[in-house]
């Protein structure tokens, strides 16, 4: 087995992303560009989740040896058609479930846990956190990331989209 060294750009010009066989994501590379030609089942990440969603999303696949490989990297989804970013926006959200709380009921803080009472997306539900260093992040350029005892993901995207109250209860607890 050799392993080729370098990252390879996947733009619109070089490569084609569609649904193939068994409906799995495929992608066509130019074979005069970095690649063999056909990529089957392949799922995209991010490589950058919280500060860039939407850039350098690595598609990969695994080979015959039963092993991850990057086919390439898409610096910006946006420059797709919009049929190849739905098809990635739909993979990545299958690798990256998140909630997005919408409103803040309760926080309560009891043996160093944080326990919260939120309306999400899916709608109404409690969760616990760990009040530490590192459990809450940056998301984005106002938002907010936590992650719960069991590294379930609860997203704000804009902590100004919270009522004054809801933001009032938060940084109660969780400031920076």
């Amino acid at each position: 087995m050799s392993i080729a060294l370098g990252i390879s750009t996947l733009t619109p010009g070089n490569s084609k992303i569609f649904k193939g066989v068994f409906n799995l994501l495929h992608v066509h590379i130019d074979p005069d560009d970095d690649g063999p030609g056909l990529y089957r089942a392949i799922h995209a990440v991010r490589t950058f989740p919280v500060s860039s969603p939407e850039t350098h999303i690595s598609l990969r696949h695994t080979d015959e040896d039963s092993v991850e490989c990057e086919v390439g990297v898409i610096v910006d989804l946006s420059v797709f058609p919009m049929e190849a970013q739905t098809l990635v926006r739909a993979s990545l959200d299958q690798h990256y479930f998140e909630f997005r709380i919408t409103q803040i009921y309760r926080i309560d803080w009891k043996f160093n846990l944080l326990f919260f009472d939120v309306e999400t997306d899916q709608g109404r539900t409690e969760f616990e956190m760990r009040w530490q260093v590192g459990r809450p992040q940056h998301y984005g350029e106002n938002g907010m990331l936590l992650v719960d005892v069991f590294d379930n993901r609860y997203m704000i995207p804009d902590m100004d989209q919270l009522s004054r109250g809801d933001r009032k209860q938060l940084t109660r607890y969780i400031y920076w």
